[in-house]
């Protein structure tokens, strides 16, 4: 859950950003900001459970199924919430690229800082 929650911060603020920025509206930006987010965490939680199933996980096919996923959900928000398809289609484009580097760069630092680290060598002396 804690991986699901920091990768959750990083969504978040580039989704306020670019949502922001495509609408120039605050209220709006900030309803398809909170809303994006909170449905691609738990997009993102199923898709880490699944991925689990898999022993050998490599990031960057890992992240080319988030961004499938996301890019569907970033339409999907940005169309309902603003009523216009070239927000939803701006949105599915731009925040998702954005986030699919984002993702690949957390779960790179996330596997390392999770790694299973081999034993130390023995320093003793063998006859």
């Amino acid at each position: 859950m804690k991986k699901t929650l920091s990768f959750a911060a990083i969504h978040f603020s580039i989704a306020f950003t670019v949502a922001y920025v495509l609408t120039g509206d605050i209220i709006i930006g900030s309803l398809i900001a909170m809303t994006e987010p909170t449905v691609n965490t738990g997009a993102f939680y199923l898709h880490e459970k699944l991925w689990q199933l898999s022993r050998r996980a490599r990031p960057a096919v890992k992240t080319a199924s988030f961004a499938v996923v996301h890019f569907n959900v970033a339409f999907l928000v940005g169309y309902l919430i603003s009523g216009d398809w070239l927000v939803g289609g701006a949105l599915a484009l731009v925040e998702p690229s954005i986030n699919t580097l984002a993702y690949f760069f957390h779960e790179k630092v996330w596997q390392r800082r999770h790694a299973v680290k081999p034993a130390p060598p023995h320093l003793g002396h063998h006859h």
